[in-house]
């Protein structure tokens, strides 16, 4: 018997993946869809190991766009699935039933799911779906993914639709006179494509989609005839052939609002709104978000997290594990050289990566929660607010978003910036936003040097926001990146309690990918840094300062020494971070924990980096490494995104010298504010170099004559 494939869909945030994860249980599979680093989603249904769901990214509609679009659109149309499930958000009924439309016409029997019952019936309003059912042509019920009700009637009405073969394809009816223009482009079509999508493509035509036209490779003659059918139809309607169809979309919706929506009475406010009062106020929204990015770090770096952080340096890294591999090695007799690398080498460069593991879980769930209560679309929303008056997209905002977690989606992101100066602009900056690889490095610099002063980890992301932001400006104002940022809407999802078994996935995942990273390419590197440590260029064991890593350090900490940090383990530690940033702390904890005589205790790396660093210097060295070009991974989706070796190398230059004179002005005015440091010629020239980013933040952008392009070929009367 073969599976019955279900396609899960819904806008973001309607609660589609906590409908999957009741349906599916343990049963999922998570990979990345080929080609793409969207994620991807499968599983059995609990109750019926035949069919097969397959969960589809969060998106509003089925424009080919995003990652996420392209994604959802080929799987629909390519992969045939038995049926859709819409996951609809009730709350926001018009919003959300755009993409129902859409999903109609791909010829494919759909069942929707009005979500969030419970919550519409606390708001005073009630949707009768019998009416809504007979609006639409399919099926309908209702459902609380978050009170688990309603879930197995879904899918008893879902497997009916298809065991019963009521497979009757139900379309949603526009104007006679669109209807007619999609009937004749039909007609011309002919044979060209499967019956059953057939008005799937008569209306991607008519929006004149290029991926459509493309993938039915037309001849001259059908081109010629539906672009006179479509002329026609603009004539007609006054209107491009894209915005009929968006106009007559949302005119269909609203006819159904009114035919289902039995009682919307003036009710008293949401509590959701009474929230967003606060939240999203014009002067609280930033003091507010900063008071919650400091709580997350508190907690993560020297509450809870720092805790476990000092247990397992100083227990399981400090004594455990060491103390019981050696033993083992002693008695397996293995050579001292294989013991000093397995000791000094991989257990001291891993362990200190994963040393900072409980910090970054008690993050990672802060984070979790955040985004599950719907708290970050509100920062998402503010940040558009903020953005615009400085030139940016809004939608610059959550690539950013997403890099918090890992640079290289939060780069891939930017494609939904249909602005290519935007979408540039954006693939720059948006590394500069701390990802979890840079947290290990925070955690350091915050916990060796400053123990009692909890604003450093936050000024971290700040840091990487303020950069963004004032990069924005400055870059805006040349030639390469002026024009008006393009528009961003997005949907504010209701509040709600966030779901322990999301937020525990959520947390499970980001920390399985760190503990992954550090298993592999942290694993590679530590061999080679212990190995390029303990050895000269004659392959002789040296002491480490003779070594040939501390050669290569030599040559180059010169270029750091302006910054604070000239030490050649700092300047190593920063270029094996381009490899993985981890690597920044798994490079100290080899280096440090070779000098003296030093258990891998976490806090005696901690007094022999003193030994280095000042703690300017450190603060210095912290916001280099937040700034500059991020890992090899980063690099090569930048590459990717960006097309060109040539802006890929202005991305990473830029990111490179902003990061330096940024470091220089705060190493060098900061040793002379905290530290007592003498006025010398490097501290008026942090002046000038302060001066001049300055300057290039409020100056006047320069006149220039705008090209307009991608204007209507041809505007003729009547």
């Amino acid at each position: 018997m073969n599976k019955l494939q279900l396609a899960l869909t819904g806008n973001p945030n309607s609660g589609k993946t906590s409908v999957f994860n009741l349906l599916t249980g343990a049963t999922q599979s998570v990979g990345n869809w080929p080609g793409v680093t969207v994620e991807r989603k499968s599983g059995s249904y609990r109750k019926n190991k035949q069919v097969m769901i397959q969960d589809l990214p969060g998106i509003y509609s089925l424009a080919p766009y995003t990652p996420e679009e392209i994604v959802a659109r080929d799987y629909l149309l390519q992969d045939h699935p038995t049926a859709i499930i819409n996951i609809v958000d009730g709350t926001n009924l018009e919003r959300n039933l755009y993409l129902t439309t859409q999903l109609m016409e791909t010829g494919i029997p759909v069942v929707v799911a009005v979500n969030m019952m419970d919550l519409m019936k606390k708001n005073g309003r009630t949707i009768n779906l019998e009416k809504l059912s007979y609006g639409l042509g399919v099926e309908v019920v209702g459902i609380s993914a978050i009170k688990k009700q309603g879930i197995d009637e879904l899918m008893k009405t879902t497997l009916h639709v298809v065991e019963e073969d009521h497979q009757t394809v139900h379309y949603p009816s526009y104007d006679a006179r669109l209807e007619a223009a999609l009937d004749e482009i039909s007609d011309v079509l002919g044979n060209t494509v499967c019956p059953s999508q057939t008005r799937w493509y008569a209306i991607k035509l008519f929006e004149r989609d290029p991926r459509a036209i493309d993938e039915l490779n037309l001849s001259r003659l059908q081109q010629k005839e539906i672009e006179e059918i479509i002329a026609i139809a603009e004539k007609i309607f006054q209107d491009s052939s894209d915005a009929i169809l968006v106009n007559e979309r949302y005119e269909f919706i609203t006819k159904l609002i009114a035919l289902c929506m039995v009682d919307e009475k003036n009710h008293f406010l949401k509590v959701s709104d009474h929230i967003d009062h606060i939240v999203t106020h014009r002067i609280l929204a930033l003091p507010i978000f900063a008071l919650v990015m400091w709580g997350m770090y508190y907690l993560a770096i020297q509450g809870i997290g720092g805790f476990g952080t000092d247990w397992v340096n100083d227990v399981l890294f400090g004594s455990l594990v060491p103390d019981f591999v050696q033993k083992t090695l002693i008695h397996w007799q293995v050579a001292t050289w294989m013991q000093d690398l397995i000791i000094n080498g991989i257990i001291a460069g891993v362990g200190a990566v994963l040393g900072f593991l409980p910090q970054l879980i008690v993050l990672f769930l802060c984070l979790a929660i955040l985004e599950d209560c719907g708290y970050m679309s509100r920062i998402a929303f503010v940040m558009d607010r903020i953005f615009r008056k400085f030139g940016l997209s809004g939608k610059s905002f959550i690539p950013m978003l997403i890099a918090t977690g890992c640079g290289v989606p939060g780069v891939m992101a930017s494609r939904t910036i249909e602005n290519e100066k935007d979408r540039r602009l954006t693939v720059m900056i948006t590394t500069f936003m701390p990802c979890s690889a840079k947290l290990p490095i925070i955690a350091l610099v915050a916990g060796a040097f400053f123990p009692k002063a909890s604003w450093v980890a936050p000024s971290a992301y700040f840091i990487g926001i303020a950069s963004i932001v004032l990069s924005g400006i400055a870059l805006k104002k040349t030639r390469l990146f002026a024009g008006d940022p393009a528009p961003f809407i997005m949907e504010l999802p209701a509040y709600h309690l966030p779901q322990v078994r999301s937020v525990l996935n959520q947390t499970f995942l980001r920390s399985k990918a760190f503990v992954k990273k550090a298993g592999t390419i942290i694993f590679v590197s530590t061999i080679v840094i212990w190995f390029t440590f303990k050895f000269n260029f004659s392959l002789q064991e040296v002491p480490g300062d003779q070594s040939m890593l501390a050669t290569l350090g030599g040559v180059i900490s010169p270029i750091f020494k302006p910054l604070g940090w000239g030490v050649w383990q700092g300047a190593v530690a920063t270029i094996t971070g381009l490899v993985a940033k981890e690597n920044v702390i798994g490079t100290f904890g080899i280096l440090y924990g070779h000098l003296g005589s030093v258990s891998d205790n976490g806090k005696e790396v901690w007094s022999l980096l003193h030994a280095d660093f000042t703690p300017v210097a450190a603060y210095s060295f912290l916001v280099f490494n937040l700034l500059c070009a991020p890992c090899f991974a980063a690099i090569g989706a930048i590459r990717r995104e960006m097309g060109t070796v040539k802006w890929t190398l202005t991305a990473i230059g830029y990111q490179c010298g902003l990061a330096y004179l940024v470091s220089f002005v705060t190493y060098q005015l900061g040793h002379v504010l905290f530290e007592g440091g003498s006025l010398g010629f490097q501290t008026f020239l942090s002046l000038i170099v302060l001066a001049y980013l300055i300057y290039q933040i409020v100056r006047k952008p320069k006149q220039t004559i705008i090209e307009l392009t991608n204007v209507v070929p041809s505007m003729k009367e009547g």
